[in-house]
């Protein structure tokens, strides 16, 4: 049986992440190995070449005025689009092809593209974690999910860093084919079937920059130097010397959190850190500071949708760069 042709576009602009173009095209071009029948159209404004966030020049197909009626428009994101607003032209541009498409997805910050063409408006959406805080400021009428590997509100999709593309790409390929034919291209391009959209991103709160408040920079500093002590909302706000009101307010308008949730990704954080190096889940949960590991396993499945067992055996290194991964079944 023949596959439907399935015509796939991809709004390019100068400064494009180039991972976010090739890990989707590279999933739907060994989709087409196996069955499918993607194809492929790059559009540009003015049908020019791009250049892209390695200083390689990409090639265009297509004026975004001339490009036909897509199935999946797929809109990549690059350093530029959170630094700045949008320009007039590439929001008309963007709008004009998702008007003109079946489904549309953004890849990690191109869901800036799509919140300022007004298509994330009482819309689920995430980004790159990096940059979640800022899309929902800039983007107040967005459901912004800060923690999702990718979103999908109805025929809106978005992702979160560069490789989540490929995640979002294997979900759209098993909306269109199934999961027999999506586990074969996950294993012949070597990468898991399918990390669950709502799996949370990781280490945002270790990896990202230091809070820019002085009092919160103590407490994340506390936590981190003793992740077993006492860290009641109360310990921390006498011990930083404000009301615990006060010290609320603080975590909610830079953080947008609570000091306690905020105290428990810290320690969560601490806990895959010791699993990453080998400690069992035992162990991980005494020294990063939870009262068993019970409340760890909550933890995880909150953050990650899997148990710190699971989370060992699928993400933490192997400790030899090089042995060859297995590939996923």
């Amino acid at each position: 049986m023949t596959a439907r042709t399935h015509s796939v576009g991809v709004l390019a602009f100068d400064g494009l992440k180039m991972l976010d173009l090739t890990g989707p095209a590279e999933v739907f071009s060994e989709a087409n190995r196996y069955g499918a029948d993607y194809r492929l159209t790059v559009v540009s404004i003015g049908g020019k070449p791009v250049s892209s966030s390695i200083g390689m020049r990409v090639p265009v197909d297509a004026d975004v005025a001339d490009a036909p009626a897509f199935d999946t428009l797929l809109v990549v994101g690059g350093d530029r689009l959170p630094e700045a607003p949008v320009e007039p032209e590439l929001t008309a541009a963007t709008a004009d092809l998702a008007a003109r498409s079946g489904r549309v997805a953004a890849i990690c910050t191109g869901a800036f593209l799509l919140g300022a063409a007004g298509l994330l408006d009482g819309r689920r959406a995430t980004t790159h974690w990096q940059h979640t805080a800022l899309l929902a400021r800039r983007h107040p009428r967005a459901r912004v999910e800060p923690d999702a590997l990718f979103v999908r509100d109805g025929t809106t999709y978005t992702s979160a860093g560069v490789t989540a593309g490929i995640d979002l790409a294997l979900a759209l390929l098993e909306e269109d084919h199934g999961p027999d034919l999506t586990r074969r291209v996950a294993r012949s391009l070597v990468v898991y079937m399918q990390r669950p959209g709502g799996q949370s991103q990781f280490s945002p709160s270790l990896q990202g920059p230091a809070p820019r408040t002085p009092v919160l920079r103590l407490v994340q500093d506390a936590v981190q130097a003793d992740p077993t002590g006492e860290h009641s909302l109360d310990t921390l706000a006498a011990a930083v010397r404000v009301s615990p009101r006060h010290l609320t307010r603080m975590f909610r308008a830079e953080l947008g959190t609570t000091p306690m949730k905020y105290v428990e990704l810290l320690r969560f954080d601490i806990a895959k850190a010791l699993l990453d190096s080998g400690h069992n889940a035992t162990e991980a949960a005494a020294r990063a500071g939870f009262p068993s590991y019970e409340s760890l396993r909550r933890a995880f499945a909150r953050h990650l949708g899997i148990s710190p067992t699971k989370y060992q055996h699928r993400f933490a290194t192997t400790g030899t760069g090089s042995r060859t991964p297995a590939p996923p079944r």
